[in-house]
């Protein structure tokens, strides 16, 4: 029964991190200040696409420590604004050696105290060398 609540509140958290990112993406003139604003708000931001499986893993792996990310399903929201959100992801993981990213392999992203970690790659990295948990805590997402 306690696990049915906390999704009950994880789907309310999320439904309304939805609605605060449609609120941005329309205050703003760019999806890019969109994320940006989201990012800092949020300890923990992923976004995601529910059909993806590093996704899935993704927020298991979070939730399996204690964190309740705020995740923002981008193919349950508007296609001219996913399309825009996935345009400034890829842009952000391609980094400033020029290289060009796919939309798709931008997903997941997934931010941490206001700052891009990256995908299922670098979060399994930071995981297993020890630095994962203790970034969770500065950026307030876990207490203990």
């Amino acid at each position: 029964m306690q696990g049915l609540h906390y999704r009950q509140v994880a789907a309310e958290t999320n439904r309304l991190a939805g609605l605060q990112l449609r609120n941005q993406a329309e205050r703003f003139e760019s999806g890019a200040e969109a994320v940006e604003r989201l990012a800092a708000e949020n300890a923990v931001l992923i976004f995601s696409v529910t059909s993806c499986c590093m996704c899935h893993v993704v927020k298991r792996l979070l939730c399996s420590l204690g964190v309740n990310p705020v995740v923002i399903e981008l193919d349950e929201e508007d296609e001219g604004l996913s399309r825009d959100i996935l345009k400034v992801l890829a842009s952000m993981v391609g980094g400033g050696g020029g290289e060009k990213v796919s939309p798709s392999a931008a997903l997941p992203a997934v931010f941490v105290g206001g700052k891009l970690l990256g995908g299922l790659d670098r979060l399994m990295a930071a995981h297993i060398s020890g630095d994962l948990v203790p970034s969770l805590k500065e950026a307030g997402a876990l207490w203990l």
